[in-house]
């Protein structure tokens, strides 16, 4: 577990935001403040930086999502680094290299052959020589590893309704939307 997986991660800081001292408002110095007094602060903060309040929603949801899926995950013995290069693999046409999987995933090489290595050794993916260059390796997704692929989809589809239940379908369909447009909008970042 690193420290983003932390519940204490998730809270805000005891000096309170942007560091400020607390006041009988936003309660003792040991803690944040809670119950009205928080949310009056909340309520300060939001409209004094909408986009710093928003980017923390964001993280806060992301780290969710992520410790919902990692649960979800365990039983099935694979991290959430290893599924997603599992489902990369599985998305190419031919066996890719290992470093057009890094270049996908935006990781260096090394992190590839460090999840690589942790899926050859559960019989989810193989390497397999280049036909064409005695020096490229290729990846190749096994039997087992499809096998994986279908029981990690569940397990994604299941951490991803824990995590949407309190919204209706309407509302669902309105963030889809909008995360599109967030994701879509991202400039390519090129290493």
């Amino acid at each position: 577990m690193d420290a983003s997986d932390s519940p204490a991660a998730d809270a805000p800081d005891a000096a309170g935001p942007a560091g400020r001292s607390p006041s009988p408002e936003t309660g003792p110095a040991t803690g944040p403040a809670t119950g009205p007094a928080r949310d009056r602060e909340h309520d300060r903060d939001r409209d004094r930086d909408p986009d710093g309040m928003l980017a923390e929603q964001l993280l806060r949801l992301t780290r969710r999502l992520h410790r919902i899926q990692s649960r979800q995950l365990e039983p099935i013995g694979i991290t959430p680094a290893q599924f997603r290069l599992l489902r990369t693999v599985a998305s190419y046409d031919a066996a890719p290299r290992m470093a057009d999987l890094a270049q996908r995933l935006d990781v260096v090489p090394r992190a590839v052959t460090t999840l690589v290595d942790a899926l050859e050794a559960s019989g989810r993916v193989r390497r397999a020589p280049d036909p064409d260059s005695r020096r490229v390796v290729r990846i190749r997704i096994t039997d087992e590893g499809r096998a994986t692929l279908r029981s990690l989809r569940n397990a994604r589809r299941a951490a991803a309704e824990e995590i949407l239940a309190p919204l209706t379908a309407e509302q669902r369909e309105v963030l889809g939307g909008l995360l599109s447009a967030l994701v879509d909008g991202m400039p390519e970042r090129h290493c």
